[in-house]
C-alpha cells in the first residue's frame, strides 16, 4: 500500500515564513534616501520619514545617539531603526542607523521632532549631510 505525504501544508507553511523573514531582512538591511520636490525622504523598510526641507529647523553630526525608548523598532548587531522617545524631552525620535560605529546626522524638524540617520557608507552619510547643509543655506533646494 502506497503511504501519502501529508507533511505538504507545513513544508509550504515553512518556506513561505522562510520567504517572509528574509524579505523582511532586506527591506531593513540598508536605508534609502531622495531628495525630490522640497522633500527629503528616508525609507528602510516599514519605516518611512519625509520631511518638508522648510521645516528643517538644524541638522549636525552626533557620535552618539542620546538615552531613549523604544516605542517599537529593532535593533541588531550594529543597527538601529524604529519610532523612539526621547527620555529628556519625552519628543518623537525617528532612528534610521545602519551602523551605530559612525557619526550620525541629527535632523531637528518641526521644532522638536528628531530624526537620526546614517548608512553603512560614511561617504554616503557625509553626502547626504551636504546636501542638507546646501539647501538649508540657500532656503530651496
Amino acid at each position: 500500500m502506497k503511504k501519502k505525504n501529508k507533511n505538504w501544508f507545513w513544508n509550504i507553511v515553512i518556506v513561505l515564513t522562510l520567504i517572509v523573514c528574509v524579505l523582511a531582512f532586506v527591506l531593513h538591511y540598508k536605508n534609502w534616501s531622495k531628495f525630490e520636490d522640497g522633500h527629503f525622504q528616508v525609507v528602510s523598510g516599514i519605516y518611512k520619514q519625509r520631511i518638508l526641507l522648510s521645516d528643517i529647523d538644524s541638522i549636525g553630526f552626533v557620535e552618539k545617539l542620546p538615552e531613549m525608548e523604544r516605542s517599537n523598532g529593532f535593533s541588531w548587531l550594529a543597527k538601529e531603526k524604529g519610532v523612539f522617545k526621547d527620555s529628556l524631552t519625552e519628543s518623537k525620535a525617528y532612528v534610521f542607523v545602519d551602523d551605530l560605529r559612525q557619526q550620525k546626522i541629527r535632523i531637528v524638524h518641526h521644532d522638536s521632532l528628531k530624526l537620526f540617520l546614517n548608512f553603512s557608507d560614511s561617504v554616503e552619510t557625509d553626502q547626504v549631510y551636504t546636501r542638507l547643509k546646501e539647501v538649508l543655506k540657500n532656503g530651496s533646494e
